[in-house]
């Protein structure tokens, strides 16, 4: 399998946007998401979406109905299958009960034409005849909750040329999601063994995404619950209403080995993105996953690697996803199943909030997961539906990927300024998240910080936002001006920022008034953290904060009480591995064969 290639240009914004003009500079965004679409969208998008059902599963009907009732999907392009109620099918009936119906009621309905396509002859290849759609009104797929997730490995499995392929490569199990994509080249009898090259990967230009040219576009409404998978299509349109608003977090490895440097790679280049378009932006360059007591506030974009099971803030029991976040954990297994709530990533994202998300059933290999800078700058920048930049951010096809979440949904389809507008008549909270935008894409570019300062200055809304007082406040940590920092985060916790956004003022007021000489407001910061948010989980770093301070201010009997909660809450020393243990294994995606 080829490495991926084709990077996004990052080179970012057009130079109008140097303006420090609100209406200018998200004016100009509309430009970006609207030069990629090279295609003319349906007046109604639900007319291009079949549904997908099994009739087994009572409550998979009533989430196709409700799909199709909220996205206008026309009843005759709802489908029941009587399929598996588990997350596996076997190979033979994904094709017989699944894959050959689906095509032939797709023919029948005349939602697609089958017809020979003449594939002219090249250097290296013969010219042929393909049979597949050349006409379809169709583009979208989407599979509800009790789908079967996984194709199972067929243990009988053999075809011709097996046996040149790596050991990695000799395997037929594949998502059913993605095997659904090749829908349109089913008359080719392609290769089940091992992926195949998506041949719409890096596309530009949404025309190219379509069954005539060998893709449907495949997504699920699914997750731990039918709740949950109803909720997906609701809180999309939401936030086409409303705009995908929020901070964007990425969770880098740094690390250098070639093998999986690629994932850190997609991952920096999807944070290039989101920076230059504006969001508020976090990347760890640690190993490690972010920790627990990370203050994760106003999730719009979460993008890391690489735990095993759902960890760190994403673990507690309640997350800050913004309506129409994308939260993706890249690890071989992070959709093994949709049904849980703590196991994996793919189920606990969903449960937790998550509106769009993607993830493998199975070991993918590195190069065979979805490009996430692919993916970033196709539904950000260029306006794609979810559907469409999930199909085109995958290398491959007939793998191990599904995707989750209402694949019509567009969150920068509307243009910027109308949107603005709207929010202005509605006097809505979130216009705050539009001029932080500004501030942040201006920040990206390099403007000066003192101009960035003044805008926020005049800015009214500032005085009534904790999301904007606290970028004011961070813009005079830039400017060398301690005070001012500290008198508006004081600000920005008067205005009701979000519980998380709390904790990171509090945590932020007392690292910094030491530096004043204020160690008593520091002091009192922490435990004002400890009390207000008793279930906060990495109180063990707040003593270990506070133990200094009190000692500093002569504190004694709040020394003993911290010295003794240290000790409490230290875990025991690691015990040295004796003759008969071994360490437990690391499972890690290995990089393409």
């Amino acid at each position: 399998m080829r490495e991926p290639s084709g990077r996004l240009n990052r080179s970012g914004i057009p130079v109008s946007m140097l303006e420090l003009n609100v209406k200018k500079l998200l004016s100009a965004l509309v430009v970006l998401a609207c030069c990629g679409g090279a295609c003319l969208r349906a007046a109604n998008p639900g007319d291009e979406v079949i549904i997908v059902y099994n009739t087994r599963v009572p409550e998979s009907r009533g989430v196709a109905d409700y799909y199709a009732q909220r996205r206008l999907v026309p009843t005759n392009q709802i489908f029941g299958f009587a399929l598996s109620t588990n997350d596996n099918m076997s190979r033979a009936e994904f094709r017989n009960a699944l894959q050959k119906p689906l095509a032939k009621t797709l023919a029948d309905k005349k939602l697609w034409k089958i017809g020979p396509a003449i594939v002219h002859a090249t250097t290296n290849q013969p010219g042929r005849v393909d049979w597949k759609p050349v006409e379809s009104k169709i583009r979208y797929a989407v599979l509800c909750y009790g789908v079967p997730l996984r194709i199972e490995k067929d243990p009988t499995f053999h075809e011709e040329g097996l046996e040149k392929l790596r050991p990695e490569m000799r395997r037929d199990e594949a998502a059913v999601d993605s095997e659904l994509t090749l829908l349109p080249m089913i008359e080719q009898k392609l290769p089940l063994a091992g992926p195949l090259r998506n041949p719409v990967y890096t596309t530009t230009n949404t025309a190219l995404l379509h069954p005539t040219n060998g893709v449907l576009l495949v997504a699920r409404l699914d997750g731990p619950t039918p709740a949950i998978a109803r909720g997906l299509v609701d809180k999309a349109l939401q936030a086409e209403a409303d705009g995908l608003w929020g901070r964007a977090y990425f969770d880098l490895r740094n690390i250098t080995d070639p093998g999986y440097k690629l994932g850190d790679e997609w991952i920096r280049g999807a944070s290039e993105i989101c920076r230059h378009l504006g969001f508020e932006t976090v990347v760890d360059e640690n190993p490690g996953t972010f920790p627990a007591g990370f203050p994760m506030s106003q999730i719009a974009i979460y993008i890391g690697w690489y735990d095993g099971n759902v960890s760190g803030p994403f673990a507690q029991p309640t997350v800050e996803f913004m309506p129409g976040a994308f939260a993706y954990h890249l690890h071989s297994y992070s959709a093994a199943t949709l049904r849980s709530t703590s196991q994996y990533w793919v189920g606990p994202l969903l449960a937790k909030g998550a509106t769009i998300t993607m993830g493998c059933v199975d070991e993918p290999y590195l190069s065979g997961t979805p490009d996430v800078a692919v993916f970033t700058g196709r539904l950000i920048v260029l306006g794609f539906t979810f559907g469409e930049a999930a199909c085109a951010s995958q290398p491959v096809l007939s793998w191990q990927t599904t995707v989750v979440g209402d694949p019509l949904y567009r969150p920068f389809g509307k243009n910027p300024d109308r949107l603005t507008q709207e929010l202005e008549l509605r006097r809505s909270k979130l216009i705050e998240w539009s001029y932080l935008r500004v501030v942040d894409i201006n920040q990206a570019l390099g403007k000066p910080t003192a101009e960035l300062v003044a805008l926020l200055e005049q800015v009214e809304t500032t005085k009534h936002s904790a999301v904007l007082s606290e970028k004011l406040g961070d813009l005079y940590a830039a400017q060398g001006k301690p005070s001012s920092t500290v008198y508006m985060y004081r600000q920005a916790l008067q205005l009701d920022p979000s519980p998380q956004q709390r904790i990171r003022l509090l945590l932020t007021l007392a690292e910094k008034l030491p530096a004043l000489d204020r160690e008593q407001e520091a002091y009192e910061d922490y435990q004002k953290l400890l009390q207000e948010f008793p279930n906060y989980p990495d109180k063990l770093s707040i003593y270990r904060k506070l133990l200094p301070l009190a000692q500093k201010l002569d504190k004694k009997a709040d020394v003993q009480r911290c010295e003794a909660e240290i000790n409490r809450l230290s875990p025991p020393p690691p015990k040295p591995l004796g003759t008969n243990q071994v360490q437990p294994a690391d499972h890690r995606l290995d990089h393409s064969p």
